[in-house]
């Protein structure tokens, strides 16, 4: 068998309780005054509304947004971006490869490939590829986001570098939960498959070993603290024979307590000539850090900015004069045009559950998403949102960066995005409209304003992507019909 009858001890339950579990992000803004505003008629009003609750939102954690992509694409997803590639040796000849017959596999790998359903290379596995299976061998740093066929990529690696005939870990893979390294181990397995003499072990919490006798196992998966055990308690991984040494998911890896001082505590016992492939779907500063302290010399693969480009998405904004009277246009609208699926942003917690609410005493079928949520949670109700079980999800920014659901027609910023200092917060705004008119379809983006502060944000917007947001009357149903055509 490919797989270690041990390998997978542990059950359900014990995977859901280790689970990586981001406390809930919440910030105040301004608790000490009221906020005087005019509505839409010109009047002033004082906004008391729980000085904390109109400005406390669920931050966005781009390491917690990679971990729940991570659980909820199971499939190639089309990406938007460009792919950078910045080589070591500058006077390289760059390579890429457009099938993978290109790269000289070996038969049972091929095979294996075609046999879990890849035709041609992704963007980042032409790119990547090439790059990890060269002789003599480099190292690689990569930007890249789930469901983009990374894993897969380096798997393939993995697999075409080890030596059946040596009886022991040659290459090692760490990621920064239980359930992050049984999905690669997974994919090495499929696609090994029909490599009878390459071994795979998971390094994970349930897995038993014995002390002092070395693993035969070419390939070990697992997780940080579990792998330094194996390599300094246990004994049984000899650090100076691996060859190859992947690190995955490293934002999330560096926002784990401990992962990261463990992950440097295992690199530290690898030979300079080890092969480090250091993947990560975003590129914060302490990312940059973390990846220059484990990779030296690197090739590098990294996304270039999104293009704030809105041609698939038309723009609307509406006025109203209170979240009642949203609610009601909101309803009047979801009822003027045919809207596959949609998703609303709350500012608040607060809000997006009495939003819920409303919208389900009305007849709709609705999820439900925000912060106190685990990340296992989010991906369930993700799952059933794609899935077409809920039409409608209610959310706030917890859901607005990374989350692909080909059927959204219609996103409604039910509050405005603003940032701490009350100004419009355009970043978020391009994300949570981008949920929309995805893989080239036509998608709607309605925003809410209910008084001059709102259309101050709006005009901010407007600046920013220099772009005209038309108003759009939701008394004139002709207009409606005609703009939303």
């Amino acid at each position: 068998m490919f797989k270690d009858s041990w390998a997978l001890e542990a059950d359900i339950q014990e995977a859901n309780s280790s689970c990586v579990q981001f406390e809930p992000t919440t910030k105040m803004g301004r608790t000490n005054r009221s906020w005087i505003t005019k509505d839409v008629n010109g009047n002033l009003k004082t906004d008391m509304s729980g000085q904390r609750g109109k400005w406390e939102g669920d931050k966005v954690d781009p390491a917690e947004a990679s971990l729940l992509n991570k659980f909820i694409r199971r499939a190639l997803v089309s990406s938007r971006h460009e792919v950078e590639v910045l080589q070591r040796d500058p006077t390289s000849p760059l390579f890429s490869v457009k099938t993978f017959e290109e790269l000289r596999l070996k038969p049972e790998l091929l095979k294996g490939v075609y046999n879990m359903g890849f035709n041609r290379p992704s963007m980042i596995q032409e790119k990547a590829l090439p790059m990890m299976l060269a002789q003599p061998p480099q190292n690689l740093i990569a930007q890249s986001q789930s469901g983009t066929g990374k894993t897969a990529a380096f798997s393939l690696a993995m697999l075409s570098h080890v030596n059946p005939a040596h009886k022991w870990t040659q290459t090692l893979c760490i990621a920064p939960t239980y359930e992050l390294a049984l999905q690669i181990g997974q994919v090495i397995e499929q696609m090994g498959k029909f490599c009878p003499d390459i071994k795979l072990a998971y390094g994970i919490r349930g897995s038993k070993v014995e002390r002092g006798r070395l693993l035969q196992e070419h390939i070990v998966v697992g997780t940080p603290g579990t792998i330094l055990d194996w390599c300094n308690k246990f004994k049984v991984i000899e650090a100076k024979k691996i060859t190859m040494f992947v690190l995955d998911e490293a934002d999330v890896m560096i926002a784990t307590q401990g992962h990261r001082d463990q992950s440097i505590r295992i690199h530290r016992q690898l030979t300079k000539d080890c092969q480090m492939l250091f993947f990560s779907a975003t590129f914060e500063e302490a990312v940059w850090r973390f990846a220059k302290m484990i990779v030296p010399e690197p090739n590098i693969i990294r996304l270039r900015r999104e293009e704030e480009t809105l041609d698939t998405i038309k723009q609307f904004y509406v006025l109203c004069k209170s979240k009642e009277d949203k609610f009601s246009i909101l309803c009047n609208l979801y009822g003027s045009m045919t809207v596959a699926q949609a998703m609303i942003f709350c500012h608040t917690r607060e809000m997006a559950s009495w939003l819920s609410a409303n919208l389900t005493k009305e007849g709709h079928s609705v999820a439900l998403l925000s912060g106190e949520l685990t990340v296992m949670q989010r991906a369930s109700i993700i799952e059933r949102f794609r899935d077409g079980k809920e039409k409608v999800l209610v959310t706030t920014n917890v859901c607005s960066r990374g989350i692909d659901v080909e059927q959204v027609s219609l996103v409604v910023n039910f509050d405005l995005p603003v940032d701490m200092g009350g100004n419009a917060d355009n970043d978020t705004y391009l994300h949570r409209i981008g949920r929309t008119g995805r893989f080239g379809r036509r998608g709607f983006a309605i925003n809410m304003v209910d008084s001059e502060y709102g259309m101050d944000v709006i005009r901010q917007i407007e600046m920013h992507f220099d772009r005209r947001i038309p108003k759009l009357d939701t008394l004139n149903v002709e207009e409606i019909e005609k703009q939303l055509s």
